[in-house]
Protein backbone atom coordinates (compact mmCIF):
# COMPACT_ATOMS: atom_id res chain seq x y z
CA UNK A 1 0.00 0.00 0.00
CA UNK A 2 1.45 3.34 -0.97
CA UNK A 3 1.62 6.33 1.36
CA UNK A 4 -1.11 8.06 -0.64
CA UNK A 5 -3.56 5.16 -0.09
CA UNK A 6 -2.91 4.63 3.62
CA UNK A 7 -5.70 5.86 5.87
CA UNK A 8 -4.81 8.00 8.82
CA UNK A 9 -6.28 6.86 12.10
CA UNK A 10 -7.68 9.24 14.67
CA UNK A 11 -7.58 6.51 17.31
CA UNK A 12 -5.44 7.18 20.35
CA UNK A 13 -3.26 4.42 21.69
CA UNK A 14 -5.33 2.90 24.49
CA UNK A 15 -3.37 -0.26 25.06
CA UNK A 16 -4.89 -3.65 24.54
CA UNK A 17 -8.66 -3.42 24.16
CA UNK A 18 -9.30 -0.07 22.46
CA UNK A 19 -12.73 1.17 23.50
CA UNK A 20 -13.01 3.41 20.44
CA UNK A 21 -11.91 0.62 18.11
CA UNK A 22 -14.39 -1.76 19.71
CA UNK A 23 -17.19 0.77 19.34
CA UNK A 24 -16.39 1.32 15.66
CA UNK A 25 -16.25 -2.43 15.04
CA UNK A 26 -19.58 -2.98 16.77
CA UNK A 27 -21.18 -0.10 14.85
CA UNK A 28 -19.96 -1.61 11.57
CA UNK A 29 -21.34 -5.02 12.56
CA UNK A 30 -24.74 -3.55 13.37
CA UNK A 31 -24.75 -1.63 10.07
CA UNK A 32 -23.95 -4.80 8.11
CA UNK A 33 -26.64 -6.79 9.93
CA UNK A 34 -29.15 -4.05 9.22
CA UNK A 35 -28.25 -3.17 5.61
CA UNK A 36 -25.79 -5.77 4.32
CA UNK A 37 -26.44 -8.84 2.21
CA UNK A 38 -26.48 -11.19 5.21
CA UNK A 39 -28.17 -14.07 3.36
CA UNK A 40 -25.52 -14.02 0.61
CA UNK A 41 -22.65 -14.01 3.12
CA UNK A 42 -24.27 -16.81 5.13
CA UNK A 43 -24.57 -18.91 1.97
CA UNK A 44 -20.92 -18.21 1.07
CA UNK A 45 -19.82 -19.26 4.55
CA UNK A 46 -21.86 -22.44 4.41
CA UNK A 47 -20.37 -23.34 1.03
CA UNK A 48 -16.85 -22.71 2.35
CA UNK A 49 -17.47 -24.99 5.33
CA UNK A 50 -18.72 -27.75 3.03
CA UNK A 51 -16.14 -27.22 0.28
CA UNK A 52 -12.44 -27.51 -0.34
CA UNK A 53 -11.66 -24.95 2.39
CA UNK A 54 -13.25 -27.04 5.16
CA UNK A 55 -10.04 -28.58 6.56
CA UNK A 56 -8.15 -25.29 6.49
CA UNK A 57 -11.03 -23.43 8.16
CA UNK A 58 -11.29 -26.08 10.88
CA UNK A 59 -7.54 -25.85 11.53
CA UNK A 60 -7.83 -22.06 11.86
CA UNK A 61 -10.85 -22.40 14.17
CA UNK A 62 -9.02 -24.78 16.49
CA UNK A 63 -5.91 -22.59 16.55
CA UNK A 64 -7.89 -19.44 17.34
CA UNK A 65 -9.72 -21.26 20.14
CA UNK A 66 -6.30 -21.81 21.71
CA UNK A 67 -5.32 -18.18 21.16
CA UNK A 68 -2.98 -19.02 18.31
CA UNK A 69 -2.69 -17.93 14.70
CA UNK A 70 -2.97 -20.72 12.17
CA UNK A 71 0.03 -21.07 9.88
Amino acid sequence: MSDSTKKKSNLKMEGEGSREGSRRFQDAQHEFAKNGDVEKKAKEASQALDGDEAAELEKARKASAQGKTAT
